[in-house]
């Protein structure tokens, strides 16, 4: 006999009427919200990962029969660097095989170029960037394969095998050739070293991820229990009518699945479609090229199933009271009361993440597995804290609206906390990133230049010479200078003229060193540079996702809260409480767990700030308690209007008190 599952579930979603389309309206917006944001974050840390990838080539492979010479160098303009490579086939070898982005390998004297540095070369006057570059008649151009952006500055040039670019001196010796100088016999382009500007990326994009993936979760999972409340009763009459647990179980999850495969297909296409403007978006060294934020099919298939599968399981996981008290679910005579071992597994859960914390370095990983436990067990303790704090709230309540919120808050803790769950764990990488490290800003190199192994007198002919006005000083071997490391050397103070005269200088001084580029505090400062840069993007692209999701979250769970109220709440209109009531009621039934939980969540992502700062030898960022407050307030104010865009539909919903109470 064929079941009448699918014959039930199909004639309930008929007879659902308006309410239940808007319900599933709802919950499809969510689910495509959560697979939008879940693609988006994942394109971004695999597209890392690729960026990386496409990098490695420039630096050098020592090979045992070489058949050309390789040296990789890094020069500033702007404060952006240019990534040089020099190439130079030696004599009596095997021709060499092209590197990534050119169709052959470079013969002497020839110079191929980014679009990105082509641009720039015809833009600045020659003194302050082309006269680094042997002179042509024409740069060559490194296709996309060669690049890992689109906005990338890179330089390969055909040099001559005695040419001192390529040198055993090219291999650089001071503090500031590290990850930036390298020079090595190849036979190919099979680096496995990423480039300085790129090989922290995919690690640190890991970290927003870590934020994000809980949020989404949570988007998820609300997503799945809007329009609960009319679902149980269908359910648990259904079930008082002979209706097996297996059977409304099935019923559940084939509607929820439908709904949120939908919507995830939904989400997917946003982002399909959305890729050219994402790829815009900068991260470190630039925009991105369209086929790097692609995930793939596969990927693509795997988040709308895991979107649709969180919000199948949160819609099933909310049957359980139907299946084992049906007539409780009918008479709506459950009190939703949550356990004490919610706190003690809480309580567990941050004594071993401060424990965890307590020793040395982190890898990504682990920093991302213990993020995911710290939100999960912040998903079990929530629930618990509202369920106190509507006790304690109803206890001590002198206003109608008060007691309103505290009675709905103990009521239906989990319900309430789905509300305001978004923005307390966004809370979390708030206060996390708002007080992320500061790092060196190169202050004590401002103005300076150091070229290893000048004479002082070609330096100030040559800086007379290009009319740059500066003092020179010597730095011997005995002598410790932080960007020469005790290199013999030349120091030089370019005076004023802002960044325009000190990139001419180091134009002027580029023939003085041509094994190793001239010093600067760009290359002194890079490494630290690149990495509390990209730390600062990630958190703006985690914070402003974040809320998203939160204030999405926030609107859907409240506009399906009156949807799923409407009895209550037409109950409460024919007795006579005003609509002005029921709605600061609701309010306060989220400002009141928001306060109390987005706080310790924003405390504790300070702390954990603190924590990794400590790990890194940095210091606290004292000045982004403006950023912070900043993002509570933005945070604060978006979830008012979420909820507040709910209000005609309260104010709809009891018009006609009578039917709405039937």
């Amino acid at each position: 006999m064929r079941s009448p599952v699918l014959f039930l579930t199909w004639h309930l979603s008929r007879s659902s009427g308006r309410r239940g389309v808007q319900s599933r309206l709802l919950a499809a917006g969510a689910a495509a919200v959560g697979a939008f944001v879940l693609l988006v974050i994942a394109g971004a840390a695999l597209g890392s990962g690729t960026r990386a990838d496409r990098t490695a080539w420039r630096t050098p492979e020592p090979a045992r029969h070489a058949t050309a010479v390789q040296a990789l160098a890094t020069t500033y303009v702007r404060h952006e660097p240019v990534t040089v490579v020099s190439l130079a086939q030696l004599p009596g070898r095997p021709r060499t095989p092209a590197p990534p982005g050119l169709t052959a390998f470079p013969r002497q004297g020839e110079v191929h170029v980014s679009p990105a540095l082509a641009a720039l070369l015809h833009q600045l006057p020659a003194n302050q960037l082309a006269d680094r570059f042997p002179k042509v008649s024409s740069y060559g151009t490194i296709g996309a394969a060669g690049l890992a952006s689109p906005d990338e500055l890179v330089a390969v040039v055909g040099r001559a095998p005695a040419d001192p670019a390529v040198s055993r001196a090219a291999e650089g010796s001071t503090v500031a050739d590290i990850d930036q100088v390298a020079r090595a016999g190849i036979t190919g382009f099979t680096g496995e070293h990423a480039s300085l500007f790129t090989s922290s990326d995919q690690q640190i994009a890991l970290v927003g991820v870590g934020l994000l993936v809980m949020p989404v979760v949570v988007l998820s999972a609300a997503s799945g229990r809007l329009g609960a409340a009319r679902r149980e009763q269908q359910l648990a009459a259904l079930r008082l009518a002979g209706a097996t647990p297996r059977q409304i179980i099935g019923m559940t999850a084939l509607e929820t699945a439908a709904l949120g495969a939908a919507g995830a297909l939904t989400g997917a296409a946003l982002y399909a479609a959305a890729l050219p403007a994402l790829a815009e978006i900068p991260y470190g060294i630039g925009g991105w090229y369209t086929s790097q934020l692609w995930v793939g099919l596969p990927w693509l298939a795997a988040a709308v199933a895991a979107v649709t599968g969180l919000i199948t399981v949160s819609a099933v996981s909310t049957l359980r009271q139907v299946a084992t008290s049906p007539l409780g679910v009918a008479q709506q005579a459950d009190p939703r009361r949550t356990r004490l071992i919610r706190l003690v597994l809480f309580v567990a859960v941050l004594l071993y993440l401060w424990s965890s914390t307590s020793g040395g370095q982190l890898s990504a990983r682990q920093v991302m597995g213990l993020l995911l436990m710290f939100y999960g067990a912040f998903w079990l303790f929530g629930p618990w804290v509202v369920d106190r704090l509507g006790r304690l709230v109803s206890r001590f309540a002198r206003r109608p609206a008060t007691l309103l919120a505290g009675r709905r808050l103990s009521d239906d803790p989990r319900g309430a906390w789905r509300t305001v769950s978004g923005l307390v764990l966004a809370g979390f990488a708030a206060g996390f990133f708002a007080v992320s490290m500061v790092g060196m800003d190169g202050s004590a190199h401002r103005g300076q230049i150091a070229v290893a192994g000048a004479h002082t007198s070609e330096v100030r002919t040559l800086l007379r010479d290009a009319g740059v006005p500066a003092t020179v000083r010597t730095v011997g071997e005995d002598e410790w200078d932080e960007l020469l490391n005790s290199t013999p050397g030349v120091i030089v103070h370019v005076s004023g003229g802002g960044q325009a005269r000190l990139d001419a200088a180091v134009t002027a001084l580029t023939p003085t060193s041509p094994a190793r580029p001239v010093i600067t505090q760009d290359s002194a400062t890079a490494g630290d540079r690149t990495a509390i840069g990209r730390f600062a993007e990630v958190s703006t692209a985690t914070l402003a996702l974040s809320f998203l999701v939160a204030t999405t979250s926030a609107g859907l769970t409240a506009a399906a809260g009156v949807l799923d109220r409407r009895r209550i709440y037409g109950l409460l209109r024919l007795a006579g409480t005003p609509l002005k009531v029921l709605d600061r009621a609701r309010v306060r039934e989220t400002v009141i767990p928001l306060v109390v939980l987005a706080g310790g969540t924003t405390a504790v992502g300070v702390y954990a700030s603190y924590r990794l700062n400590k790990i890194f030898g940095a210091t606290l960022n004292t000045s982004g308690t403006l950023q912070l407050g900043a993002c509570v307030a933005v945070g604060a104010l978006a979830m008012f209007a979420a909820i507040g865009m709910s209000r005609p539909l309260l104010r709809r919903v009891t018009r006609d008190a009578i039917r709405s109470a039937d």
